[in-house]
């Protein structure tokens, strides 16, 4: 058995989509588990070639499984993930670089790589060759709204919630757009109050009322999507939908769209780096240098250049 760790969240397990591929084309006899939390278990299923699911959140327990031939650790530089899988006393470790965890086979860290290919590049450093454009998902099969544009205010941290998602909202609406807002179940208020202030009906809020699966299939056949710097916007990119994302306080050249896809329109008014999951109030002030004006001029820019693409 090859065991993956990545008990993280949507935006986590999305970044790790290529590793997860090439890890399945490396080894297609072995029994491909991933040890995630159980509630990612539709996203996981729309990505292909996992057999087992291993319900894992965070690194408090280690997973329940047998000793695996291989544990990959596509969580984290530890040492305390490196330590969770040496608990399960593999045969071999696949992982960055860990003085700590006794683990000094692996490649070096680096901060400011991007997610998705700093996985990539794990796995090359054990010659197995990852494509980190290989980002797409299966479209769920389940009935939902088409063509809506979708405005998603929420996120983790406060410090990632632009201010201003109801004045966008507004202004696409008065174009004659569909819009709808989502978010979870714990964002519903904040997605009320951004639809009430926008003048949508409560019935544009999704908030709440979509499972990951049924999340996956809007974004799949959405016309847009205007969100932070958090998990739906990663599934804009695996669908290839128009998008337009605000980044701060981490930049877009860490957790960002592919570059090259000019349907994707990031957002970035920021000078360094800084901790991203911080549970400080206050947003960052990156995203307060970001103007209605500027989303709505890049919305435009999306759908646009996603259009040139299909033509």
């Amino acid at each position: 058995m090859i065991l993956v760790l990545r008990a993280l969240g949507v935006g986590d397990l999305a970044a790790g989509v290529p590793a997860l591929r090439a890890l399945r084309a490396a080894f297609p006899d072995r029994t491909l588990a991933l040890a995630a939390p159980a509630w990612l278990t539709p996203l996981i299923e729309l990505i292909g070639g996992v057999d087992r699911i291993v319900a894992t959140d965070g690194l408090a327990t280690p997973p329940v499984v047998p000793a695996p031939e291989l544990a990959v650790n596509l969580h984290g530089s530890g040492p305390e993930s490196h330590r969770l899988l040496q608990a399960l006393r593999p045969a071999r470790m696949w992982a960055f670089a860990n003085a700590g965890a006794g683990h000094l086979d692996g490649p070096t860290w680096a901060e400011e790589e991007h997610e998705v290919r700093r996985w990539c590049r794990l796995l090359s450093h054990y010659d197995v060759r990852a494509d980190p454009g290989d980002l797409s998902l299966a479209v769920p099969g389940v009935d939902g709204p088409r063509g809506v544009t979708i405005v998603h205010p929420g996120a983790k941290s406060p410090a990632r919630r632009w201010p201003h998602f109801a004045a966008v909202a507004r202004k696409l609406a008065e174009r004659g757009q569909d819009v709808v807002v989502t978010g979870s179940a714990g964002e519903r208020d904040l997605a009320l109050t951004v639809a009430r202030d926008a003048g949508l009906p409560p019935t544009a809020v999704l908030a709440g009322d979509t499972g990951l699966d049924e999340l996956a299939a809007l974004v799949a056949h959405a016309r847009l999507l205007v969100s932070g710097d958090t998990g739906i916007a990663h599934l804009a990119t695996a669908y290839r939908t128009p998008s337009v994302v605000l980044f701060g306080p981490v930049p877009p050249r860490r957790w960002g769209p592919p570059p090259d896809r000019a349907y994707h329109r990031a957002i970035w008014h920021g000078t360094r780096a800084e901790r991203g999951d911080t549970m400080d109030p206050g947003v960052h002030p990156a995203l307060l240098r970001v103007s209605v004006d500027e989303v709505l001029a890049a919305a435009d820019e999306a759908e646009k250049a996603r259009h040139a693409f299909a033509a």
